[in-house]
């Protein structure tokens, strides 16, 4: 039996972390004392206690146990899980409880035939999921669910499961700081993940007679250590905003690190090249326009040298918006344009300002009064209209006073104060 299996904690006191929801008068404490069980959906990454809550929660209620993998049944198991659990209450009057893992991969239908037999309280569902439940998990059944959020252990709680692991399982292995503090750091946040390398590194030291681990053991049979990085899931997503939010935020360090971080979990570095040119363009926008010229040559410079020299650049540029000057004011300018032209009727084109190209237009009055701007003084025609009749000035872009866009700002005051100048009957 793997040690993760010999190790699986026997009642709640021994569960090493997640004490937000089980500590004393925290929900699922609360659940436990309460000797009424109810459907949830545990949420949380992989390794963290989600499997190990639901069949404590069957002990703690005397109730049978079923356990299904949506990876691996399909409707053909969940009919004989339903007929399972029929049979036990005709029999014995005991409760069910159905533990579904990976619920987000069974699809809609699937997921719909839990609904009836969770309503008529032939099982308390259990659903434990790695990815986001509002995205993943039907609205039906979600409604008829608690979500309990599991959080990834901490080194603290890692290392006390290297020392109960060692104490009861391993004969009294020891590690020495450094080496403990290596395994602590492989697992990245993931209990099963830890005792599994733990397990491994044991076996190892048996085979050579010793009786403490050292980096040069641990680093003999783990290799390299690669954390934990779902391309497709929440950790993805989480990191890659607070690398948006840590460029917006102007703080280079925290940028860099989670870029690297990224990198370091196997995130393709074409796909951060693509977000780093749109932070350019959201975040610092014309308050720095050099910024989306270094994120596109970042971006071509990878292309050209692949990793890992490529993605020097792409730090570079990551560093450079950091520092960058931030306006999000052509950001907001173009939502603002997008949003009105999508609720507003066909304006026509005002008649100065449309093309000639035939005698015919010419003579309905195609372009007949527009002003060419490199004719006037300052090469502005102050005063002329641009916009269709009758819509007003919408003001959209509104530049900030950083960088050049203060620059801007003042020349686009400018240009108004000899709007401003110009008579109205010549306006």
């Amino acid at each position: 039996m793997p040690l993760a299996e010999r190790l699986r904690p026997k009642n709640l006191d021994e569960v090493i972390g997640q004490q937000h929801l089980l500590g004393q008068g925290k929900p699922l404490r609360v659940a436990f004392q309460s000797g009424e069980p109810h459907s949830m959906i545990l949420w949380g990454p992989p390794g963290v206690g989600k499997t190990t809550l639901a069949r404590l929660m069957a002990d703690g209620f005397h109730a049978e146990f079923i356990a299904l993998s949506a990876v691996l049944s399909g409707v053909k198991d969940i009919r004989e899980a339903v007929e399972r659990a029929e049979l036990v209450r005709a029999t014995s009057g005991r409760r069910t409880i159905l533990f579904v893992d990976e619920v987000h991969r069974f699809n809609k239908s699937q997921q719909d035939a839990f609904l009836p037999h969770v309503e008529s309280g032939l099982f308390t569902f259990i659903g434990a999921t790695t990815e986001n439940p509002s995205f993943e998990v039907n609205s039906a059944l979600l409604s008829r669910a608690a979500v309990y959020v599991l959080k990834s252990l901490s080194d603290e709680d890692l290392a006390q499961l290297v020392e109960r692991a060692c104490r009861a399982e391993l004969g009294g292995l020891r590690f020495t700081d450094e080496a403990k503090q290596i395994l602590v750091s492989s697992a990245d946040g993931d209990g099963r993940k830890l005792l599994n390398n733990l397990e491994i590194t044991a076996r190892a030291a048996q085979a050579k007679g010793m009786e403490e681990v050292d980096v040069a053991l641990l680093s003999e049979c783990l290799g390299d250590i690669l954390r934990r990085f779902d391309k497709g899931g929440d950790a993805f997503y989480d990191q890659i905003s607070a690398l948006h939010k840590s460029v917006r935020g102007s703080n280079p360090d925290a940028s860099l690190y989670w870029f690297v971080r990224m990198l370091d979990g196997g995130a393709d570095p074409r796909y951060l090249a693509r977000r780093i040119i749109r932070m350019a363009s959201e975040d610092i926008g014309l308050a720095d326009p050099r910024a989306l010229r270094l994120a596109l040559d970042a971006a071509e410079t990878y292309e050209r040298l692949g990793s890992p020299e490529g993605e020097l650049a792409l730090a570079e540029s990551v560093i450079y918006l950091a520092c960058a000057a931030k306006s999000n004011a052509a950001y907001k300018a173009y939502n603002a344009a997008r949003a009105f032209v999508a609720r507003d009727r066909s304006r026509p084109v005002p008649e100065h300002l449309r093309n000639a190209p035939t005698k015919l237009m010419k003579q309905l009055g195609y372009g007949k009064l527009y002003r060419y701007a490199h004719d006037e003084p300052d090469a502005y025609a102050a005063g002329e209209t641009y916009l269709p009749e009758g819509m007003p000035d919408p003001n959209w872009y509104v530049p900030t006073p950083r960088g050049l866009e203060g620059k801007i700002a003042d020349k686009l005051a400018y240009l108004r104060s000899l709007d401003q100048a110009v008579p109205p009957q010549k306006k």
